[in-house]
């Protein structure tokens, strides 16, 4: 990979990192503006086999997302620069505020953050629209997704997310029967199934060795315990803080009161979900977690995830040639149309758009955007 690659790749992540807000389902409507409609870095039909496969796994699925976009661009130097692109952001912005947490006021980046709320809403409306004409070209589909907006709008349960996908899977073979397996097709990656292989047998091991790590002292008690989170966790961002209150507000590790802060503040961030862990991983202890428990904690939560979709994804062509797996994902595509449907209603639009004006710019920007397109 060159450096101009390398550079592309880094600017387009970095911007996507400091501006993506409205949580990880909404990170998939920029994706798809970012890479499809404007980069043509793939075409819609890739990013949806990829975004299906991304759904499947546990871990963080936009950047599960992200990272292989920069593996297929760019290697696996690619890929690590996007992920760091991405996160870091918001890594840096938690730390600063576990650090700092008791000193910061906060009130003067109100107004800064309503407006990027309001983008947010203008660039995932726009990514609905534009995923919806991809994803949802039937009407069974389009009832999947219509069902899966629903029970997430009238659902406040954090395994939401994972009911929805899970039933876009069982029903797709149902309802789907347009979609059939496209022999022949894979994604153009700079290793083969052997690398493959090994990568899921390092991801089970560090797995099997985190659940036995029951009494290990210190950060690699909390390493483990993060990796568990990692690779548990299915349905995105918002479903992996319960599971960590549980790893690290059960054993004592951090108080109740300063993780809630933490989940406060992530939900305003760009980038992530997952970026929580820096907060938690700098506070753990009473803030004995420091700077290198922030990057133990980050580094053990986004690892199962990326070795997973790495490890899988010399094995997609084999896979996405079956007409089952292939009903499966167009299923697993059209909820995930209602997913980033609910997402735009709250928190984007619930959270940022209180009266006339904020609408009138909302629905300027969208209408911009929408002829920018054509």
């Amino acid at each position: 990979m060159n450096w101009t690659v390398a550079a592309e790749i880094g600017t387009a992540f970095l911007r996507l990192g400091i501006s993506s807000f409205g949580g990880p389902i909404a990170h998939l409507g920029y994706f798809h503006r970012e890479f499809v409609d404007r980069r043509r870095w793939l075409d819609a039909d890739q990013f949806a086999q990829l975004l299906a496969l991304c759904q499947f796994l546990p871990g963080p699925a936009s950047s599960q997302l992200g990272f292989s976009l920069g593996l297929l661009r760019g290697g696996w130097l690619g890929a690590v620069i996007a992920l760091v692109a991405f996160t870091l952001p918001s890594a840096i912005l938690m730390f600063v505020l576990a650090v700092c947490s008791a000193h910061l006021e906060g009130s003067w980046l109100l107004g800064p953050i309503h407006v990027l709320k309001l983008v947010a809403v203008v660039v995932v409306a726009q990514g609905v629209i534009s995923m919806a004409r991809t994803l949802t070209p039937d009407a069974p589909r389009i009832a999947l997704a219509v069902a899966a907006a629903a029970f997430c709008v009238f659902s406040n349960s954090p395994l939401t997310q994972l009911a929805v996908i899970a039933g876009g899977a069982i029903l797709g073979p149902l309802v789907c029967r347009r979609a059939a397996g496209r022999s022949g097709e894979g994604f153009a990656l700079p290793y083969g199934r052997p690398t493959g292989t090994v990568l899921l047998l390092v991801f089970g091991t560090l797995l099997g060795c985190a659940v036995a790590t029951g009494s290990a002292p210190g950060l690699l008690h909390a390493a483990a315990a993060f990796y568990r989170c990692g690779a548990l966790v299915f349905g995105g961002g918002h479903v992996v803080l319960p599971l960590l209150q549980d790893a690290v507000v059960g054993p004592g590790w951090i108080d109740t009161d300063t993780f809630l802060a933490g989940y406060g503040a992530v939900q305003a961030m760009p980038g992530p979900m997952f970026s929580i862990s820096a907060f938690l991983g700098e506070r753990l202890w009473g803030g004995g977690g420091g700077a290198l428990g922030a990057a133990v904690s980050l580094l053990a939560i986004f690892l199962p995830g990326l070795l997973l979709i790495a490890g899988t994804l010399p094995f997609w062509k084999a896979i996405s040639a079956r007409d089952w797996a292939a009903r499966m994902m167009a299923g697993v595509n059209a909820v995930v149309v209602g997913l980033l449907v609910a997402a735009l209603y709250n928190p984007l639009w619930t959270s940022a758009v209180h009266g006339i004006v904020d609408f009138g710019f909302v629905a300027i920007g969208l209408a911009l955007l929408l002829g920018a397109r054509r």
